[in-house]
């Protein structure tokens, strides 16, 4: 498929997803980047986004729970556009009866090229850097391009 450049707003809009053994650490993670936070438009899975909200006070979009359909929420929402930062703290130590759905999601980063951070470390280099404040080029599927050329 043929690849277009588009852009990634400055005003970002931020997905925060968490498992349940990460949800501490994730709302940890707002309540330090808060003031950072405040700028963008943020997203969440039902539970974190409520924790979030109570800890920081940050307003979340708050979607269903991962489990009963967030996190396919969440993809529709990259896959439209909507998204375009992926903050997800997954569990790599616990099973997830959910984990064709975070297969997904994480999937649908990947196609559409934005940024995920799956953990602590990498969330805080996406944070500090100059590009979150800035608007950025990425390379996207030409999907529109491709529909046209298939119906001819």
């Amino acid at each position: 498929m043929e690849q277009i450049i588009t852009a990634i707003p400055a005003k970002k809009s931020i997905a925060l997803v968490a498992h349940d053994g990460k949800k501490a650490a994730l709302s940890a993670w707002c309540e330090k980047h808060k003031s950072i936070l405040a700028a963008h438009n943020l997203y969440g899975t039902g539970t974190t986004g409520h924790l979030i909200e109570k800890t920081t006070g940050l307003q979340v979009e708050k979607l269903l729970s991962g489990p009963m359909g967030g996190d396919q929420q969440l993809g529709a929402k990259i896959a439209e556009h909507e998204v375009n930062l992926l903050i997800f703290f997954w569990d790599p130590l616990a099973s997830q009866p959910h984990d064709p759905d975070v297969k997904a999601l994480l999937r649908l980063a990947a196609v559409w090229n934005i940024p995920v951070a799956c953990n602590e470390a990498t969330a805080d280099m996406l944070i500090a850097s100059q590009m979150m404040s800035e608007q950025i080029d990425r390379t996207i599927p030409d999907y529109h391009n491709y529909l046209a050329n298939r119906l001819d």
